[in-house]
């Protein structure tokens, strides 16, 4: 049942971002798209307290269960950003405004766009962690928490190889090309 809430809740998380967009942009209603919008983390809030009520019911925790814990932390650590993104991108296709700027490729800017990247990851291990131990505490059943403390390892292992992905671009920060040599200034300076 929760495999299907947490498929459920990214389905309506998505269903929510593209109405919100379509009423801000093709409806042209800002306002209430923007409402819209604000209605995002309330799936979120759905999914964590189906997952209570589940576990409350006395339900072996699993596997589901945990998974639905760092999904909570993850959509609310990435949600401004991708809510943002997908903005951004509506404002140009169907509002006229400018190309979001892309994420810069090259160089100690990118080192700190990854990093900056990093911190939502760390947001959402952090968050998801607070409420595995949450369920791990209403349970206080060590048998039956196995599952939950396994996600729990499976998080900071997420935490430490996103971290070491993030210092690989701090310690060899890929360069930018070359610009190609215009032919025409060539013959201009010689």
């Amino acid at each position: 049942m929760i495999v299907t809430l947490i498929v459920a809740a990214e389905i309506g998380f998505w269903v929510v971002l593209g109405g919100g967009l379509a009423v801000r942009y093709l409806l042209r209603r800002p306002r209430l798209g923007g409402a819209l919008l604000l209605c995002v983390p309330l799936i979120d809030v759905l999914l964590l307290t189906a997952t209570a009520i589940d576990l409350r019911r006395g339900v072996d925790p699993s596997a589901a269960h945990g998974l639905a814990a760092l999904y909570l932390g993850f959509t609310v650590a990435y949600g401004h950003y991708v809510v943002r993104w997908a903005d951004g991108h509506a404002a140009h296709r169907f509002g006229g405004a400018p190309r979001p700027a892309k994420p810069p490729r090259h160089g100690m800017a990118r080192a700190r766009h990854e990093w900056r990247i990093w911190t939502m990851t760390l947001v959402g291990v952090l968050i998801g962690l607070a409420v595995l131990q949450g369920m791990i505490w209403a349970i206080d059943d060590g048998d039956r928490t196995g599952p939950l403390r396994t996600w729990q390892g499976t998080a900071l292992r997420v935490l430490g190889i996103h971290a070491l992905i993030a210092l690989s671009y701090t310690l060899w920060p890929k360069k930018a090309p070359a610009p190609e040599r215009d032919p025409e200034r060539a013959v201009e300076h010689s």
